[in-house]
């Protein structure tokens, strides 16, 4: 950064530090700027009333994102979900129980598995999911109760958790709206619980996200990697994740 910035300048450079690293400090903005911290804490509180950041003790932190409803999500990305969701089939097998979560990606997952496999019990809080299995009269498909997510269109809360905390199942199916190196994120905290509790009812988990949610961070982390037995993504993995992921025992698969 220059040494002296107008405000203008001060304000872009600061949402483009912002961008490097998860978190600012006053001192620090101050010193490479140039300026007083009480125009550092000003310039924040302006950005802040604007939503281009958040205020904390000392500094900023990059706003928490937003992630449009499941119908938008579902009509971006659909060569790469559909190659994600082929590459999950030849790991399902007849008679397998799974969990499957609420997500974009998941019911392209679904779909597939209803075109292709049978004799599945399949466990889920997510009604797209649900709908594109029932064409497939050989897969079972179990419901989940709780309350009702219009823009997910999945059912959550305490009942849902309690009664998926009832089963024990093969695998879990879970999509993410982020993906950072301490875990899997997302954007709903009513959802990420809901896939907290599936990966502990399941013997093994798989993570299907496409690049797009690498090095993205959202509100609720619901597993670390060690709790992921597989991500299935469709490019290759940039190195720190890759290391992350080995470190913690996580296959990556890359569905060409």
């Amino acid at each position: 950064m220059a040494k002296r910035y107008g405000k203008r300048d001060r304000h872009t450079s600061i949402l483009k530090e912002l961008t490097r690293a998860p978190s600012l400090r006053i001192v620090e903005l101050a010193i490479a700027l140039g300026v007083s911290t009480e125009t550092i804490r000003r310039d924040l509180d302006e950005l802040t009333a604007l939503g281009s950041l958040n205020r904390t003790y000392g500094g900023a932190v990059r706003p928490p994102e937003a992630e449009p409803g499941v119908t938008e999500r579902q009509k971006i990305l659909l060569p790469e979900r559909e190659r994600i969701a082929r590459a999950i089939l030849e790991r399902i097998k007849p008679g397998t129980f799974l969990m499957i979560g609420s997500g974009a990606t998941t019911v392209h997952v679904a779909r597939r598995l209803a075109a292709e496999s049978r004799n599945l019990t399949v466990i889920t809080h997510a009604f797209g999911v649900a709908s594109v299995l029932s064409s497939n009269p050989s897969i079972t498909v179990i419901m989940a109760p709780g309350r009702f997510n219009p823009d997910e269109a999945c059912t959550y809360g305490a009942h849902t958790i309690a009664f998926l905390a009832g089963f024990q199942v093969d695998r879990a199916i879970l999509g993410a709206s982020g993906l950072m190196l301490g875990g899997p994120t997302d954007a709903n905290a009513e959802s990420a619980a809901i896939y907290t509790a599936m990966v502990g009812s399941a013997a093994a988990t798989t993570l299907v996200a496409d690049h797009s949610k690498i090095d993205r961070s959202f509100l609720a982390r619901y597993a670390t990697w060690t709790q992921i037995d597989e991500l299935v993504t469709d490019r290759a993995v940039p190195l720190p994740f890759a290391d992350r992921l080995g470190a913690s025992g996580t296959e990556i698969i890359i569905a060409s």
